[in-house]
C-alpha cells in the first residue's frame, strides 16, 4: 500500500512541477488554478499521512530556475511563498488579536527593486525565490515607477508588476507581433517584464505596486508595517490597497474586498495578511517554505452545476482552433455565464467531456469562467477533423506534451482576417476605414481574397453603401484612403505581406541593401540575406521561403499592379554609416525613440537595444547617471551623448 502511495505522490509531484514550469517559466497554462490547488492539497495530505516528502516536491521547493535569456542574480534574502487557506476562520485564527495588514494578493510578477543615492539601481524578478532575473532596463519603463526618490540611502522593496484588465484587452485586440492572443493578464505581464527589448515593455503599460519594504538604511519605521507602506507612498510609490484588521474586525474588511474585486481593473487571486508589528513578526522566523508572519487567503470559488450543451471550435490567425464550452446559463459572482474556454484538446480529454454531461463551473479569481469538474465524464465528444470556418483538414498536434487542434489550410478565412488587419495597419499600407470587423464582412461576402482585391473594392460599391455601418460618406472616405495608400515604399509593402519574423525596420534594412530592387530581393539566396548586418539566418529563411512559393508571388504581382513604389528617402549625407547607437532614457527634442531611430537610419546608422562592444554611441540625456547602460558604456569606453550632442553630430 505504501508503494502505491509513493507512486501516486510521484505522479502528483510530476504533474504539479510541469504545471508550475509552464505557468512561471514558459507563460502558458496546462491546468486551471483550481485543479493545481486541489492536487497540491492532495499531495500535502499524502505527505502528512506517509511521512515521506520527495526531494522535488513543490511543497518544499519554491518556484523554478529563471530562464537564461536575462542575467541572473541571487537575492539578498530568500523570497518564500506564503501558507494559504480558503477558510475565513483559519485566517481569523492566524490574525488573533494582532493588528494585521490585509491587502490584495495581486496576480502578476513579483519584482525586487533596489535604490541607491535616490536612483533606481536594480530590478530583479522573484525567479525561484533564491535567484531571479535582472530586468532593470525594463523596470525603468513601468508606467508608475519612480526613477528617482527623495530618500538618498539604500532602499530595497518588493512589489508586484501587473497589467490591468483594460490594457490586457486593448493589447490582445491590437498586438501584431504574437502568434496567438494571451490567455490572461498574468501571462502577458510575465512576457512583457522579461523582454530583451525594453521598448516592447514600455508599450505594454506595466504597473508596479509595492507590498513590502525589505530595508531602508537609517530610517525609523516605528516598528510598523503600516508605517512602512505610508513611507513608501511618501517616496512616490504606489502601494497595494490594505486595511488594518484584527480577528474581531476581519469580517468587515473581508466583505469590502469580496465586493471590490468585482469592479477591480487589476487581476487578484486573493488577499495577504501581514502582522503590523515588525519585531514580533520577524521573531517568529519561518518554516523551510513559509514565513510565519504572513498568511495568504484564496477566494473560495462559487461553484454551480450545469449541463454541457456544445463545444464550439473557434479558429485563430495562427490556425489554432480553441475549444469553447457552451452550457446552460448559471449565475456566478453576480453575473450570468454560459460559456468557458477549455484551452486545448489535452484539457478536453482530461475532463472526459461529452455533450449532455453535468459539469461544475466557477470563475477563476472571480473573473474568468472555467470548468471545475465533469461529474458525468461520458467522453462522447468527438474532436473535429475539419475546420469549422473553411471546411478543410484540422489536425491534432502535440507540442510540449500539450495537444491542440490546428486548421491545416493556409487560406483559411480565420487566418486571413488577421493577415489583412496587419496589411492595412498604420506602419504597413495605412488604410483607414478597414477595421477587423469590416474586413471580416468583406471577406465573408467574397469581396477580397488577396491583398490586391482591396484596391478593386470599388466594383462592389452598390452593395457596400447599403451595408450596416456604411453609407456614401464612409464609402468615399474608404476609397480616398485606398487611393492614398497606392503611394508607398517597398519596405512598407514587404512588411505588410506579414512574412514571419520581418518587421518594418528589418524590411528597411533589406530594401536598402538591395537598393529597393524587388527582383533582387525575390531571387536572393538565404546566405546573402543572412549576411546583411542585423538580419541573420532566421529572417533570411523566412524571406526566401516566402518568395519560393509561386502563389505568394502571384498575389504580390496582383498587388503591385495598383501600387506606385517610391524610393524611401535616405539622406545623401551618410555621416552615420556603419555606426551602431543605443537610445535610452527620456527624450526632449524628439517626440519618441522611433523618430530618433528614423533619423539615425536615414543617415546610414543602426539602432540596437543593448550596449555591446559593437556599440559606437549611447544616447542618454542623463549622461552622468549610474544606470546599467551608462555603466556598461563606461566599462567599454563608449561615448555617452546627450540629445544636443547627437544633434550636433548629425549637422556636421
Amino acid at each position: 500500500m505504501e508503494t502505491a502511495a509513493v507512486n501516486q505522490m510521484k505522479e502528483l509531484v510530476k504533474k504539479l512541477n510541469e504545471a508550475a514550469k509552464a505557468y512561471y517559466q514558459e507563460d502558458r497554462e496546462i491546468m486551471s488554478n483550481r485543479e493545481y490547488d486541489a492536487l497540491y492539497d492532495q499531495l500535502e495530505q499524502m505527505e502528512a499521512e506517509t511521512g515521506i516528502v520527495l526531494a522535488d516536491s513543490p511543497t518544499v521547493n519554491v518556484g523554478y530556475e529563471a530562464v537564461d535569456a536575462l542575467p541572473k542574480e541571487t537575492h539578498e534574502s530568500p523570497m518564500l511563498s506564503l501558507d494559504k487557506t480558503k477558510e475565513r476562520e483559519t485566517l481569523r485564527a492566524f490574525i488573533g488579536t494582532n493588528p494585521t495588514l490585509l491587502s490584495w494578493k495581486m496576480d502578476g510578477l513579483t519584482i525586487v527593486l533596489t535604490y541607491e543615492n535616490g536612483e533606481l539601481q536594480k530590478a530583479v524578478t522573484r525567479g525561484n525565490g533564491i535567484v531571479g532575473e535582472v530586468i532593470t532596463n525594463n523596470a525603468r519603463t513601468f508606467k508608475n515607477i519612480p526613477l528617482k526618490i527623495a530618500y538618498q540611502g539604500r532602499l530595497v522593496l518588493r512589489g508586484e508588476a501587473i497589467i490591468t484588465y483594460s490594457d490586457f484587452e486593448r493589447i490582445n485586440e491590437t498586438i501584431e507581433d504574437v502568434d496567438a492572443k494571451y490567455k490572461n493578464p498574468r501571462n502577458l505581464c510575465s512576457g512583457s517584464v522579461r523582454q530583451l527589448n525594453n521598448q516592447i515593455t514600455a508599450e505594454r503599460n506595466v504597473r508596479f505596486y509595492a507590498f513590502a519594504l525589505v530595508s531602508a538604511q537609517d530610517v525609523d519605521m516605528h516598528n510598523s508595517r503600516a508605517y512602512q507602506m505610508e513611507w513608501l507612498k511618501s517616496q512616490g510609490f504606489e502601494v497595494v490597497e490594505y486595511r488594518m484588521v484584527t480577528g474581531e474586525s476581519l469580517d468587515e474588511a473581508m466583505d469590502y474586498f469580496s465586493h471590490a474585486i468585482e469592479n477591480n481593473d487589476f487581476p487578484s487571486d486573493g488577499l495577504v495578511a501581514l502582522y503590523d508589528d515588525i519585531a514580533y513578526g520577524d521573531s517568529l522566523g519561518s518554516t523551510a517554505k513559509f514565513p510565519r508572519n504572513a498568511f495568504a487567503f484564496k477566494w473560495a470559488d462559487e461553484i454551480r452545476e450545469t449541463t454541457l450543451r456544445e463545444i464550439e471550435w473557434s479558429p485563430s490567425r495562427t490556425g489554432l482552433i480553441n475549444p469553447i464550452a457552451v452550457f446552460d446559463p448559471v449565475e456566478l459572482e453576480g453575473t450570468t455565464v454560459s460559456r468557458a474556454s477549455v484551452h486545448n484538446v489535452s484539457i478536453v480529454k482530461e475532463l472526459q467531456l461529452g455533450i449532455g454531461d453535468t459539469i461544475q463551473v466557477y470563475k477563476a479569481n472571480m473573473i474568468i469562467p472555467q470548468i471545475a469538474e465533469n461529474l458525468t465524464r461520458s467522453s462522447n465528444l468527438e474532436i473535429p477533423h475539419i475546420c469549422p470556418v473553411c471546411g478543410e483538414e484540422a489536425r491534432v498536434i502535440q507540442e510540449n506534451e500539450v495537444e491542440s487542434l490546428y486548421c491545416m489550410n493556409p487560406d483559411c478565412v480565420a487566418k486571413k482576417i488577421k493577415a489583412f488587419t496587419l496589411f492595412v495597419s498604420r506602419d504597413a499600407m495605412n488604410i483607414d476605414g478597414l477595421s477587423e470587423a469590416t474586413l471580416e464582412k468583406f471577406i465573408a461576402k467574397g469581396f477580397i481574397h488577396d491583398f490586391g482585391d482591396i484596391f478593386e473594392i470599388a466594383k462592389h460599391r452598390e452593395e457596400i453603401v447599403t451595408m450596416e455601418g456604411f453609407g456614401e460618406k464612409s464609402y468615399d472616405n474608404l476609397i480616398a484612403s485606398i487611393d492614398k495608400a497606392k503611394e508607398t515604399t517597398l519596405a512598407k509593402v514587404i512588411y505588410s505581406l506579414g512574412i514571419s519574423n520581418i518587421g518594418l525596420s528589418n524590411a528597411r534594412v533589406i530594401c536598402r541593401h538591395f537598393d529597393d530592387d524587388l527582383d533582387k530581393i525575390r531571387t536572393a539566396e538565404e546566405e546573402e540575406i543572412s549576411a546583411i548586418d542585423g538580419i541573420g539566418p532566421v529572417i533570411a529563411k523566412s524571406l526566401t521561403k516566402y518568395f519560393k512559393d509561386p502563389e505568394n508571388n502571384r498575389k504580390l504581382d496582383h498587388l503591385l499592379g495598383y501600387l506606385h513604389i517610391n524610393k524611401e528617402e535616405v539622406s545623401e549625407n551618410q555621416t552615420l554609416a556603419g555606426m551602431n547607437f543605443v537610445i535610452t532614457g527620456s527624450l526632449e527634442h524628439f517626440s519618441n525613440r522611433g523618430e530618433a531611430k528614423k533619423l539615425i537610419e536615414s543617415l546610414g546608422g543602426k539602432v540596437t537595444g543593448t550596449v555591446t562592444g559593437k556599440t559606437n554611441y549611447l544616447i542618454n540625456n542623463d549622461t552622468t547617471s549610474n544606470s546599467s547602460k551608462n555603466k556598461k558604456a563606461r566599462e567599454l569606453g563608449i561615448p555617452i551623448l546627450s540629445e544636443e550632442d547627437f544633434i550636433k553630430m548629425t549637422e556636421q
